[in-house]
């Protein structure tokens, strides 16, 4: 948007929230709160987004570092002296292009994007020179005041901790979200004292500013009230949680997916899930996650960073991260893939089969009970149950490698480095400790002893 500077509000201590990591780092299905003002600002497509920190700004400023795909201008803000100084110490960031600014908060997830173009576009209508979001609360206590004069404009904003009684009793509350014009709130900020139970400089004093100077203050209150909640503690925190997974869900059903139990589903605000697949009640799908169509995820399920093709089948209790999963596989139950794990199409992995950093090809199946760790496994090979790759040898990880077609009987072990051949056939039992050519039969186990009559002595024994 030509002329437009978001300025996004991250300095804040979070004395309530009792913790170490910043307010705005505490994540709301999956991501960072303050992920969610940059991203409604680079939908806006401003001439700049400009986050301003302050409170443990390292932290901070590593997250932002890990938005590189935004057009980001960090400042610090070296003192937390309140809101106003901190649009203050944004002034020489801003370009001479920018004629309208446009303030967003680090710590109110939940506000949509439908509601910014609405204060965006009442500001560009009636030309005042701030815009303000407001919200009727049942229960304001801890927010600003909206105060209205007896034409009902905007007189000005109270914090809770300088209202009268009378004040507090107003149940129109200031959301912290403004569009102004750049030559009025710099020279507003100017003006402002720290007169308050604060000592601070408050950004809402730039409104009753407004008003004594007759310039104009236009104000837009939102429909639902949940927009404007803001993080403060950790019940604020639990809160927004709860609306923002139930927005999610809603989205997701509305784009044809099955949960058969919303209110039991967890997913997080980046997964992805493809048309008529159905979810299972108690399922987690967290991170950068996404689902293919057609697929079924059964209960219990934990799936995270992870790619499922289409017509994918992950039976109950599984629980997958980092890996990827092609087409019409099968997956569980009770089976785990850790990082790097790949499946190609129609492979599966059965009830308690770990896998990590090991290729499983097409058509191939690991079924019961098996350790597969930095493996490359062949198109078409089955891995009898309680198959293990013996990967590490206390200093160093190997790799074991099994090419198409070959038959792995049960309760075999293989010491990588390791490679066996196409085609070939391992005897159940054995411990392989040497590369098995193509076609060949692997046997690796001690010969069998029978002694006579050894088993009725035992008996006799005991008796």
């Amino acid at each position: 948007m030509t002329g437009l500077a978001v300025i996004i509000l991250a300095a804040g201590q979070g004395k309530r929230m009792k913790s170490t990591l910043p307010k705005v780092l505490h994540r709301v299905a999956g991501i960072p709160m303050l992920q969610y003002a940059l991203e409604a600002a680079q939908r806006l497509e401003p001439e700049a987004i400009i986050p301003v920190i302050g409170h443990e700004r390292q932290q901070v400023r590593d997250f932002l570092a890990t938005q590189q795909h935004l057009p980001l201008t960090v400042v610090e803000q070296p003192e937390q002296r309140g809101t106003g100084d901190a649009i203050m110490v944004t002034k020489s960031a801003l370009g001479a292009r920018i004629h309208t600014i446009l303030i967003l908060n680090g710590d109110v997830p939940l506000l949509t994007d439908h509601t910014i173009e609405r204060m965006l576009s009442l500001h560009e209508s009636e030309q005042p020179s701030i815009t303000m979001l407001t919200a009727t609360m049942p229960d304001p206590t801890g927010y600003g005041r909206v105060i209205r004069s007896k034409n009902d404009r905007v007189s000005k904003i109270v914090e809770h901790a300088d209202a009268t009684p009378e004040e507090r009793n107003v149940a129109e509350i200031n959301a912290g979200t403004y569009v102004a014009t750049r030559s009025f709130l710099f020279q507003a900020l100017d003006d402002i004292q720290p007169k308050n139970a604060q000592n601070e400089y408050y950004l809402t004093d730039a409104v009753e500013i407004a008003v004594a100077k007759g310039k104009g203050v236009a104000a837009l209150m939102v429909a639902d009230p949940a927009e404007t909640y803001g993080v403060n503690k950790r019940a604020d925190l639990a809160r927004v949680e709860a609306i923002m997974r139930e927005r999610i869900r809603e989205r997701v059903m509305a784009d044809g997916v099955t949960l058969v139990d919303p209110q039991s589903t967890y997913i997080d605000q980046a997964v992805e899930l493809g048309q008529d697949t159905v979810v299972y009640p108690h399922t987690i799908l967290e991170g950068a996650t996404t689902v293919g169509q057609n697929c079924v995820i059964r209960s219990g399920v934990r799936v995270t960073n992870s790619v499922l093709g289409s017509s994918v089948t992950i039976l109950d209790s599984s629980v997958i991260s980092d890996s990827r999963i092609a087409d019409k596989s099968v997956v569980g139950p009770f089976a785990h893939l850790r990082p790097g794990s790949v499946l190609q199409q129609r492979a599966k992995v059965g009830n308690f089969v770990e896998m990590k950093n090991t290729v499983l090809g097409e058509g191939s199946k690991a079924s019961h009970l098996s350790y597969l760790g930095d493996a490359q496994i062949g198109t078409r090979v089955n891995i009898g149950a309680g198959t293990i790759t013996c990967n590490y040898d206390g200093s160093t990880k190997h790799k074991t490698v099994i090419e198409d077609d070959t038959f792995v009987g049960s309760n075999s072990s293989f010491v990588a480095p390791v490679t066996i051949g196409s085609g070939a056939l391992i005897a159940a039992g054995s411990t392989i400790t040497k590369d098995v050519p193509s076609q060949d039969l692997g046997i690796a186990r001690s010969k069998q002893v029978n002694k006579p009559a050894r088993g009725l002595k035992r008996k006799r024994d005991k008796a």
